[in-house]
């Protein structure tokens, strides 16, 4: 089911201010696998805005590729999740330019049962009001998609 949305999403975010985050639980381990994409361009404007207004964005714009630490430290601080009540912090696995847009893939690491999980999605927030975060959460009983705006931007899941 996750795949079969995911073409339908991936067009719209081509044409709108969207991002597009998944996340699913790996069946009998204890992480989960995130992916992101967004518009490249907007990705640097909204880095620049929430880690170094004072950089010119011409200069982080030439960062090809951008630097994966400097990425990492803005995906926790724009994608903030937490499994069963408590805190986790994503590690950048692998990042990757794809036309206008960048693609990220995240693991964060989790009990191996998580019965709940909280996720709050702020990336481009105060850069558009018209943003839309589209998220999938999937478990492995479970998959729920949300919409996250500038105003709605956190919902917990009751894990199945």
């Amino acid at each position: 089911m996750l795949k079969i949305l995911t073409i339908p999403i991936l067009i719209l975010s081509q044409q709108l201010n969207i991002t597009f985050t998944g996340i699913e639980q790996i069946p009998g381990s204890d992480s989960l696998k995130v992916s992101v994409r967004m518009n490249y361009d907007l990705f640097v404007r909204d880095y620049q805005q929430t880690i170094f207004d004072d950089l010119e964005l011409e200069y982080l714009r030439n960062l090809r590729p951008f630097p994966e630490d400097l990425a990492n430290n803005y995906l926790n601080i724009k994608l903030k999740i937490y499994a069963n009540k408590k805190p986790v912090t994503g590690k950048l696995m692998r990042m990757e330019e794809d036309g206008d847009y960048i693609k990220f893939s995240l693991l964060f690491r989790v009990d191996r049962r998580v019965k709940e999980l909280t996720v709050k999605n702020m990336f481009l927030n105060g850069l558009r009001s018209n943003v839309e975060n589209l998220v999938i959460v999937k478990g492995v009983k479970y998959e729920k998609e949300v919409k996250f705006t500038p105003e709605y931007n956190q919902e917990t899941f009751i894990m199945r």
